[in-house]
């Protein structure tokens, strides 16, 4: 039987109420990990974890405040620093491509545009409980 194990990284707020990380669920089982939000501290808790961030395949965005996704412009640059060759998959609202592309030049200036050792692929997802296009 294929079981999927949900670790919380992180479930605290934007303001680290309680000392707790910002969202970050960890999904692991038979594919590829994935993550379900990112938020800015989301790095540092897959690391004390013991997790390898270059391992996680996906990352799936519920909305894109910062501290849902202000984890991604780290995780990006931590693959390329640790030579990650793996490609990534980020899915979230429509505008996520842009969102975390201008996250990054506001950390990193430069870092959305270099050439990396990985493929990125955006796929904006559609709210579930949106009206079906006319």
């Amino acid at each position: 039987m294929n079981q999927v194990r949900i670790q919380f990284l992180g479930s605290g707020d934007a303001f680290g109420s309680g000392g707790r990380f910002q969202t970050c669920l960890h999904l692991s089982g038979p594919g590829e990990p994935v993550l379900i939000d990112c938020g800015a501290s989301s790095l540092i808790a897959l690391k004390r974890a013991g997790l390898e961030p270059s391992e996680i395949g996906c990352v799936g965005l519920t909305h894109l405040h910062g501290d849902h996704f202000g984890g991604l412009p780290f995780l990006i640059l931590d693959g390329q620093f640790a030579r990650r060759t793996r490609p990534l998959v980020v899915g979230g609202p429509p505008g996520v491509r842009e969102r975390v592309e201008a996250a990054m030049e506001v950390f990193f200036p430069g870092s959305s545009k270099v050439d990396r050792r990985f493929a990125i692929e955006f796929v904006e997802l559609r709210e579930p409980w949106s009206a079906p296009p006319a």
